[in-house]
């Protein structure tokens, strides 16, 4: 037997179907608090002093965190060629615009307290503002637009057509998703603000925390309700192997009002996502009111969870549809890599995910603490 079927070509694409979502959800929980802090940065914090303790309660670990966004770019590379090839093309301004905003930020970090200056810190401090705001929101929008089917095509030979436009992204459903992208990553960053703030930074953490969670829970409502009611689904109407060869155009796909539905009858288990995004974002504004630290941090954590959980799974097998030809929508069974391919990856990953894993852990463990005012402001320290 040939090493890499040990694992059968199915099997191996759902494999790296939950894996893309894991790493993507890993982001959102790690760097997605780095981002909610640059949000709330102008909200939390009045006077430099306080801003240094909101920045520093990130400075140490936010480089780490990048890393998880890193490994969904070669993820999506390496295991759904396709995919990588249509929306980094595709998307290429909004993606331009969430690298100009996440580079401002160690900028940002590096640059604010090397002079005295207000003007030049405060020019920092909205410079970060940015590179947390401007991410949150576009990364939103694209799974709103993706949601909504993106305008391409494939044709026979295989080259891709992009027919959409920047602004085109910018509708009312994707703008929507991108309230709710930033709502719940202000969520996020608030309950680590709380966790590893401390004195006005970390209460007015709390207030405004409390009401990005309520602000996360309507809008993810009114999301589901505008899926249901505004938003057309894709359905495959013809057979498709699992174990087929990686040519979208094998199939045929219908546009269906409430297709993206279909899933939570079929699998009534699937329900537990849209449950847990409601739960967690409702327990965390709780947990925010009755100042429990480390629960409102893990309820946020698992409102993260089920809010990407449930465009995960309301799509499957999609992964990118087509609204402008139905049938080039990419799906878990005709995008991938080859069968060698993946399991490759699977052992690499295998080998190196639990490395990064037990340092990143180890990372949070030795800096664990709060921040204080006076250690920011202390003349010895190496705080930003």
């Amino acid at each position: 037997m040939i090493l890499h079927e040990l694992i059968d070509y199915e099997t191996l694409r759902l494999i790296w179907w939950l894996l893309l979502g894991v790493i993507l959800i890993a982001f959102a929980t790690t760097g997605g608090f780095d981002l909610g802090v640059g949000t709330l940065l102008p909200f939390v914090a009045r006077t430099d002093a306080e801003r240094r303790v909101a920045i520093n309660t990130i400075g140490a670990t936010w480089e780490g965190n990048q890393v998880w966004l890193i490994l969904g770019g070669g993820a999506i590379f390496a295991a759904w060629p396709p995919l990588y090839a249509v929306s980094f093309s595709g998307f290429y301004l909004a993606m331009f615009a969430i690298l100009f905003a996440l580079i401002l930020r160690p900028v940002g970090f590096k640059y604010r307290s090397k002079r005295e200056s207000v003007r030049w810190r405060n020019g920092w401090d909205w410079a970060l503002f940015i590179g947390g705001f401007v991410p949150a929101l576009i990364f939103g929008v694209a799974v709103g637009n993706v949601l909504q089917g993106v305008p391409f095509r494939f044709a026979d030979d295989m080259r891709i057509f992009y027919e959409g436009s920047f602004f085109a992204l910018l509708n009312p459903f994707a703008l929507l998703c991108g309230l709710l992208s930033v709502a719940m990553l202000t969520m996020h960053g608030a309950a680590w603000l709380v966790l590893k703030a401390s004195g006005p930074v970390a209460e007015r953490a709390r207030s405004y925390g409390s009401i990005a969670a309520l602000a996360a829970i309507v809008l993810f409502a009114f999301g589901g309700v505008f899926l249901w009611i505004g938003v057309g689904g894709y359905r495959i109407t013809s057979d498709i192997s699992p174990i087929g060869p990686s040519n979208p155009l094998l199939k045929t796909v219908a546009l269906e009002k409430g297709a993206w539905l279909a899933n939570y009858t079929a699998h009534s288990w699937m329900i537990a996502a849209p449950v847990l995004g409601f739960a967690g974002a409702a327990l965390a504004f709780i947990a925010m009111r009755a100042r429990r630290e480390v629960t409102t941090l893990l309820f946020s954590t698992v409102a993260i969870l089920g809010i990407i959980s449930t465009v995960g799974l309301s799509m499957f097998p999609f992964i990118l549809p087509s609204s402008l030809d139905p049938r080039s929508g990419l799906t878990v069974w005709d995008a991938s890599s080859s069968h060698m391919t993946l399991f490759i990856m699977l052992v690499v990953s295998a080998i190196f995910l639990p490395i990064i894993c037990a340092y990143t852990a180890w990372v949070y463990k030795v800096l664990w603490g709060k921040v204080e005012e006076k250690s920011v402001t202390d003349k010895n320290s190496h705080a930003y």
